[in-house]
């Protein structure tokens, strides 16, 4: 009785100090956080001393790396969840990599150039004046950077992109009034909260499902392998190839059709023939089972890991720095965004080291959510939702679909996980009784609560961001007169 006494009270110590370890890593990341927009405001204030507009440049720029610390927090979950889910990445391994890859990626390739109103929905000159442009901005940034901590701290993987949207729109209409707003686009950018996850899932779970035929299925699955992996991993190269230059290197270079065709079948052909000697050397010795060929998925899922970062970096670095890049504009000139503009060096860098510091502090939560509790997975499903991310990009890009990164991710994680459960809930021959039967019908394998709560956060992101913009719009305004 004494010895049980004494564990129930070495369990209520250890659960204390548990807590007291998460409470505690808690306010170290939120004073790290503090003392990174600490510093953004002291360098702007220092650079913009003798600007009579330079007070509307400090506080976007603080808001502008809230903002980048918000898409780190949530949307680079999507491009290394699986990895982690899968146990090809630790944690800290997967934090690291894609904190390099995306402060890279946002710095060496992202756009020199962006549009002051993201992706043209609201007419510029609708505004009234410069000031009031300033604050619709400004405005739109801070609730797309609010909502985005919100859904983090509920665990749901929003878009970034619909975030900014919807904070564009919602002060555009409190700002210059309904008709400032594109609603031909808006209803693509609708159309997108069904189109990317549909997309991302049918073509995660039509890879698995040939991978299982071709491979899984066969007596010898190592001998399958030598031949089907090296495809597949070549298949990713050129895919990956084609997406960079698309997405990723497109302030660099942007080749023509043709050309990018030929990078992407070069790719392909090259990393195929150099990796079916080194996946043949990794098989021998492996034991003949489905653990065996999922190991051999490893490193190509490590590299799209870091590739998807480097992409993502590079091309939704403008989610937390383009309103920052026209308040900038605007406060410095008369220019209300009605073009393009130049997005100075110290405003890329604020977005890399934002989305960076963003990963590293809060990512675990939604790296968790994405490759832990909404399906179980190994590498060869986590292998299939990173390539879906990539070729649904590119497929959408040609089509001309609006499709979100984030949805096509978090779809093919749910596409793999339904595609299981389809195929584990099949009449089971070999059962002998009715009951057998039923009891294998009803398994599932995908968790609804984290479906239904992914899918209310994606369904509200541009009204919630919308409503929450205009109304700061309207605070900001008040105060202003």
């Amino acid at each position: 009785m004494e010895k049980h006494k004494v564990n129930v009270d070495l369990e209520k110590v250890q659960q204390f100090s548990a807590g007291a370890r998460a409470q505690g890593r808690q306010f170290a990341n939120l004073g790290m956080a503090t003392v990174f927009l600490v510093l953004v405001l002291i360098y702007t204030a220092l650079t913009q001393t003798g600007n009579p507009t330079g007070m509307f440049i400090v506080a976007a720029a603080v808001i502008g790396a809230y903002m980048a610390m918000n898409i780190g927090a949530n949307d680079v979950a999507n491009n290394i969840g699986p990895a982690v889910g899968s146990k090809a990445l630790t944690m800290m391994g997967a934090l690291l990599i894609a904190a390099v890859f995306e402060a890279a990626g946002a710095i060496l390739a992202g756009g020199d150039v962006v549009s002051t109103i993201r992706k043209g929905i609201v007419d510029p000159s609708a505004m009234a004046d410069q000031m009031t442009f300033i604050w619709a901005m400004m405005g739109a940034l801070l609730a797309a950077a609010l909502w985005l901590n919100l859904a983090t701290w509920l665990g749901a993987p929003v878009s970034t992109t619909h975030s900014i949207v919807g904070g564009v729109v919602g002060a555009g209409v409190a700002a210059a009034g309904m008709g400032s707003v594109d609603w031909a686009k808006m209803g693509a950018i609708a159309a997108s909260w069904v189109i990317s996850p549909l997309l991302g899932g049918i073509v995660a779970a039509l890879f698995l499902f040939l991978i299982k035929r071709v491979i899984l299925a066969k007596d010898d699955m190592l001998e399958a392998s030598r031949t089907w992996v090296p495809v597949f991993v070549g298949i990713m190269a050129g895919a990956f190839s084609m997406y960079l230059v698309m997405k990723g290197l497109k302030k660099l270079w942007v080749p023509g059709v043709g050309m990018l065709w030929l990078i992407g079948f070069g790719s392909a052909a090259l990393v195929w023939a150099g990796t079916k000697p080194l996946v043949a050397k990794a098989s021998y010795g492996l034991e003949n089972r489905r653990k065996s060929v999922a190991k051999l998925f490893t490193v190509p899922l490590i590299c799209s890991a870091a590739l998807l970062s480097f992409a993502h970096g590079a091309n939704d670095v403008a989610n937390a720095v383009g309103p920052l890049a026209a308040i900038v504009s605007a406060a410095s000139s008369a220019d209300m965004g009605t073009g393009k503009v130049a997005l100075p060096l110290w405003v890329m860098i604020i977005g890399a080291i934002g989305i960076s510091i963003g990963l590293l502090l809060y990512g675990p939560k939604l790296i968790r959510t994405v490759g832990e509790k909404i399906t179980k997975l190994n590498q060869m499903r986590a292998f299939c939702v990173a390539l879906s991310a990539a070729i649904t990009v590119i497929a959408a890009s040609w089509l001309g679909l609006p499709v979100s990164s984030t949805h096509i991710a978090v779809g093919g994680v749910f596409g793999v996980g339904f595609l299981r459960e389809y195929l584990s809930t099949k009449p089971n021959r070999k059962a002998k009784t009715t009951s057998e039967k039923k009891k294998r019908e009803r398994r599932r394998l995908v968790r609804r609560r984290e479906l239904l709560t992914i899918v209310a956060a994606w369904v509200i992101t541009v009204p919630a961001s919308a409503l929450l913009s205009a109304g700061l719009f309207y605070v900001f305004t008040h105060f202003a007169d």
